[in-house]
């Protein structure tokens, strides 16, 4: 666990900020059996599309996204959340600034 933010009460949408024409990311907890990372994305940035060997839960906290999993697309906003499964592939696009917090567990 990053030892900065460990035992304390944080507003997770204040632990990342936007920044223009960037994605931006925050790793919270990084361990062998899993890690949670906050992520800030300005309009229009995007993560292509890629696979990954574990399921990983996908919460958005302020703005609106497109989430693509095995070619179809799911439209999120504030408050929703997905589970993008294991293997398949999935793209991440911001519609408007948007932020999430991405946890995948390897275990």
């Amino acid at each position: 666990m990053a030892n900065e933010l460990a035992a304390q009460v944080w507003h997770v949408i204040d632990l990342v900020n936007y920044q223009d024409g960037s994605v931006v990311s925050r790793t919270l907890i990084n361990q062998k059996t899993g890690t949670v990372t906050l992520f800030a994305f300005d309009a229009g940035q995007e993560l292509s599309e890629h696979t990954a060997p574990y399921d990983a839960l996908v919460e958005v906290f302020d703005g609106e996204t497109e989430i693509t999993i095995s070619s179809q697309p799911f439209h999120l906003r504030a408050g929703d959340m997905i589970i993008m499964p294991a293997n398949q592939p999935h793209a991440v696009k911001a519609l408007v600034k948007f932020k999430m917090m991405l946890t995948m567990i390897r275990s």
